[in-house]
């Protein structure tokens, strides 16, 4: 992430903090309510953001997994198109064997 980057998404989260305090208080709920419960919407999304963080660390399901996952398989594939035809059946051989 570039620091521009970082500066927008702060600039923009402090600005969503702003736009549920501004609704509030256009909805009618006195200053201190609409601050405290804008507090509380933030710190709420806050939560289901860093919740959905742990649950794609759980899963496995992060774009570093992905990213490795497919170098991966397309060094074995590379690998696989490289092989002479005894080879492939060298190997074919070898992966019957382990399966009996």
């Amino acid at each position: 992430m570039r620091r521009i980057d970082a500066i927008a998404i702060g600039l923009g989260v402090f600005l969503a903090g702003g736009l549920i305090y501004v609704g509030l208080r256009y909805a009618g709920i006195e200053p201190q309510s609409a601050g405290v419960w804008s507090q509380v919407i933030f710190a709420a999304g806050l939560l289901g953001w860093v919740a959905s963080y742990f649950l794609r660390v759980v899963t496995g399901n992060m774009t570093y997994n992905q990213q490795r996952e497919d170098y991966e398989n397309a060094l074995l594939e590379k690998r696989l198109q490289e092989m002479t035809p005894e080879e492939l059946e060298a190997l074919q051989a070898s992966i019957d064997d382990e399966t009996e």
